[in-house]
């Protein structure tokens, strides 16, 4: 719908992105997919995407480094080196071909690149605790790194009982539950309430009229993120949903970039991109 009773919606419609709110993306991805036609599969056009929509900053992963971590990997940390003020990668988490002393000390040559990981348990049938996962959950935790991982409602992959066994052991990483925990809204808030590192991410929420809605009466909107799994979502549909939303516009100026502005703080290659977006990220 058309929110009529917020200055924040009006100037969106009317200008397509808002100068003093800019957007934070912590879920998206990158380059083609087999079977499916995306127009935004390059850093450039992704960045180009970026720019019409104001969005600051994304941390991605490829779809390459998902399913062919051997290519993917250097190809995301090409875009990141790339684009340093625009684009973040997670490193990916691929349960079938892990190797963490390489993946460790990728991350380790090459700070100012990566946020932390991403973790797709659903896709590689292996549980967000296990064993072999371990090594890296330590590194994110000692060295205070964000960690995206898909979660969906009722999984016995990445459901909240499993996110629950990482937070609980695990205090000083952030992690990012991608798709909220979908479908279990309820389950998602209860958890949130209890662990201070876990946020709420909106991939696919805005799919489900009400559901941000009813997150945000139960939790509050300051550990909700915004994401949109780009390029499978435009960035002017998340938007627009977030505007449409019944919310105030401190709740959306939350979502869209202050509470991104909290955990990204915790890395020094942050405050030069504040310092680049004075008018903005402040």
């Amino acid at each position: 719908m058309i929110n009529r009773d917020s200055e924040l919606a009006g100037r969106f419609w009317e200008n397509s992105r808002v100068p003093d709110c800019p957007i934070l993306d912590f879920h998206a991805h990158m380059g083609p997919f087999y079977g499916g036609y995306l127009p935004v599969d390059t850093a450039e056009t992704m960045v180009g995407a970026m720019d019409e929509a104001g969005v600051a900053l994304t941390c991605f992963v490829s779809h390459n480094a998902l399913y062919a971590p051997a290519t993917g990997r250097s190809e995301d940390l090409s875009a990141a080196l790339r684009f340093p003020d625009r684009l973040k990668a997670y490193h990916i988490v691929c349960s079938h071909a892990l190797c963490p002393e390489e993946d460790l000390q990728r991350i380790r040559e090459n700070r100012a690149a990566y946020v932390g990981f991403k973790f797709h348990p659903s896709t590689y049938k292996v549980p967000l605790s296990a064993a072999q996962h371990r090594p890296y959950w330590a590194f994110a935790n000692e060295n205070r790194l964000l960690v995206l991982s898909h979660t969906w409602g009722g999984s016995q992959y990445d459901g909240p009982e499993e996110a629950e066994k990482i937070l609980r052991e695990y205090p000083d990483l952030v992690l990012l539950a991608g798709h909220s925990f979908h479908g279990s809204w309820s389950e998602a808030v209860k958890l949130a309430e209890r662990y201070p590192n876990l946020y709420l991410e909106l991939t696919a929420v805005l799919d489900d009229r009400g559901a941000l809605d009813f997150l945000v009466s139960h939790l509050g909107s300051e550990r909700i993120l915004f994401g949109v799994d780009q390029p499978w979502f435009a960035y002017h549909h998340g938007i627009g949903a977030v505007l449409s939303a019944r919310l105030t516009d401190e709740d959306r100026r939350n979502i869209f970039y202050r509470n991104g502005m909290k955990v990204l703080a915790r890395f020094p290659w942050f405050a030069d991109i504040r310092q680049k977006n004075a008018g903005s990220l402040s």
